[in-house]
């Protein structure tokens, strides 16, 4: 009876240390950015559509600027979540100047709201008094490439009422060569930096 119940107990712990990646993580979501640190993984392509009118593709822009990007997504008309975030990028903008960074690091931003125009972003970046050479603004006019960026990076994106969404935030450090390599949450923007001079290292 005693070894059964061994035996029971050392299965159950090998499933936790499976399903917990070695015990060290206990959520989906904590399990995903473990292995996104891992193994960096490409995005899809999409094209954008920047505050000031150009389009431009994401995997090119990303690979061609050569700086690390720190991505969020947000949209104009969002007072809250955005706010909190738009708070902490504007910060970050005052540090990356701060630091001699300009040329390592920029933010991009980029809206899920499709009734946001190039206009609309314009307006919202110079509220939040960014710096278009470290801090861009961008939407993805293209319904599926939408839906397919915003699932590489673990967006979720819930209509609500009053022609708002529920959605989630985090900011998402691609490297220069294109690819998704952490994911930061809201409130440890301060760590940014550092883990951009980590990745660059």
């Amino acid at each position: 009876m005693l070894l059964m119940v061994l035996l029971v107990a050392c299965v159950g712990a090998g499933a936790i240390y499976l399903q917990t990646d070695g015990f060290s993580v206990l959520t989906t979501e904590a399990a995903r950015r473990a292995d996104v640190m891992r193994h960096p993984r490409s995005l899809p392509d999409a094209v954008l559509q920047t505050a000031d009118g150009r389009a431009t593709a994401l995997r090119q822009g990303l690979r061609r600027d050569g700086r690390v990007a720190v991505v969020s997504f947000m949209y104009t008309r969002c007072f809250s979540i955005c706010l909190a975030m738009g708070s902490e990028l504007q910060q970050l903008q005052t540090s990356i100047v701060r630091r001699g960074m300009q040329d390592k690091v920029y933010l991009l931003s980029i809206s899920f709201d499709p009734a946001d125009t190039p206009a609309q972003l314009a307006r919202y970046a110079q509220s939040m008094h960014a710096d278009a050479s470290l801090w861009q603004f961008a939407v993805m006019p293209d319904a599926a490439q939408r839906t397919a960026v915003l699932d590489a990076f673990g967006i979720m994106v819930v209509p609500a009422p009053m022609k708002q969404f529920v959605h989630n935030a985090a900011y998402h450090l691609v490297a220069p060569d294109g690819r998704l390599q952490r994911i930061v949450d809201l409130g440890s923007a301060g760590l940014l930096l550092d883990y951009v001079a980590e990745m660059l290292q």
